[in-house]
C-alpha cells in the first residue's frame, strides 16, 4: 500500500507530461540555413518582427524554404513551406502580412497572416489567392471563363502601406488589400502569341473577408478577359 502510494505522485507527474504539448519549435529544423540574400530579408513598420528566410537543398532539385518571424526572442514559422523564397508586404500598422509566394516559371501565390496573441499566423485557411480565384469564378461575368493553363498568378498591387493613395482614392488605412490576377492559354488562335488573363483587379476587405470589385476597375477588367498579344 505504501509502495503504491510512494509511486502514485510520479506516474501522476509522467501523465501530465505526456498530456501535455509539445513546445513549440525555437527556429527552423537543421539543415536550413539562413539566407544571405538582403532582398529576403523583412521588417515590420514598427520595427518590431523581422522576417528570416531558410533554405535546405536536399539536391536533384529538392530545394525547401521556410520563413520564421523573430519577435524578440519569440520565432514562429510562417506556413506553408515552400520550394522558393517570397516577398513580403506589411501593413501600416504592422498587424497584417502578405507573403508573394513564388511557386514556379511566371506563376505566384498569395498568403494572408495577422498578428494574434503578439505572433504572425495564418488568417484565412485557403491561401488569399486562392480565395481571389473562387471569387473571380464565381462571378456572372467570369464564371465561365475557361481554366487557364499556366502563368498562373496572383499579385499585390503596390500601395498596401499607403491605403492606395495613388489611384487617388480615400479609403482607411490598414482596410483593404488590391490584387491583380492573371494567366494564359495553351491553345489559341495561330496569329496570336499568348492569350489568356491580363490583369483582373479586385479588392479584399480585411475587415470584413470579403471581396469587391470598385467601378473604377470595370473598364480595365473588361479588357483582362479579352487579352491577347498577336504575332
Amino acid at each position: 500500500m505504501n509502495a503504491f502510494c510512494r509511486a502514485a505522485p510520479s506516474l501522476a507527474l509522467a501523465l501530465t507530461l505526456a498530456a501535455a504539448p509539445a513546445l513549440a519549435a525555437s527556429g527552423p529544423p537543421p539543415g536550413f540555413a539562413l539566407t544571405d540574400n538582403a532582398d529576403l530579408a523583412f521588417t515590420s513598420p514598427d520595427g518590431a518582427t523581422r522576417l528570416e528566410q531558410y533554405m535546405k537543398d536536399g539536391g536533384d532539385f529538392d530545394v525547401k524554404w521556410q520563413v520564421w518571424a523573430r519577435h524578440g526572442e519569440q520565432m514562429t514559422e510562417l506556413k506553408p513551406e515552400q520550394g522558393y523564397g517570397a516577398g513580403f508586404r506589411f501593413s501600416n500598422d504592422s498587424q497584417w502580412l502578405v507573403r508573394m509566394q513564388k511557386t514556379g516559371s511566371g506563376e505566384q501565390d498569395l498568403f494572408l497572416y495577422h498578428v494574434e496573441n503578439g505572433a504572425f499566423v495564418n488568417a484565412t485557411k485557403k491561401s488569399l489567392s486562392d480565395l481571389a480565384w473562387d471569387y473571380f469564378y464565381a462571378r456572372p461575368e467570369t464564371k465561365h471563363f475557361a481554366k487557364l493553363d499556366y502563368h498562373i498568378t496572383a499579385n499585390l498591387m503596390k500601395g498596401t502601406e499607403e491605403g492606395y493613395r495613388w489611384l487617388g482614392v480615400d479609403w482607411p488605412d490598414n482596410r483593404y488589400l488590391l490584387i491583380s490576377l492573371g494567366g494564359a492559354f495553351d491553345k489559341h488562335p495561330k496569329n496570336v502569341a499568348v492569350k489568356g488573363l491580363g490583369g483582373w483587379q479586385c479588392r479584399y476587405d480585411l475587415k470584413t473577408g470579403k471581396f469587391d470589385v470598385p467601378k473604377m476597375f470595370a473598364k480595365g477588367n473588361a479588357e483582362a478577359l479579352n487579352w491577347e498579344i498577336k504575332r
